[in-house]
């Protein structure tokens, strides 16, 4: 069970690494001509946050989620990276 566990938390860095890196390569493409499709982005989320206020405690819920098409590769390939490994 300890080693289903480990893997569910490699993949977890695997799929955020790959996240990460193709997500700092679409950035990059946007200065290439040939490239800019990689950088085509769609960002979704809560907009305006969500505030719970308790008096005592106030909580502001929020999330925005930006991701390109050279993010949604990276994890592809770390998929595939993780499955070789």
């Amino acid at each position: 069970m300890a080693t289903r566990e480990k893997n569910i938390w490699v993949l977890l860095v695997f799929l955020l690494a790959g996240l990460v890196v193709g997500g700092l390569l679409g950035k990059v493409a946007v200065g290439v001509s040939w490239l800019q499709w990689l950088s085509y982005e769609q960002e979704f989320g809560l907009y305006n946050p969500l505030v719970l206020n308790l008096n005592v405690l106030k909580l502001t819920f929020g999330l925005t989620l930006k991701i390109n098409i050279s993010s949604i590769i990276g994890m592809i390939l770390a998929i595939f990276i993780y499955k070789k490994v």
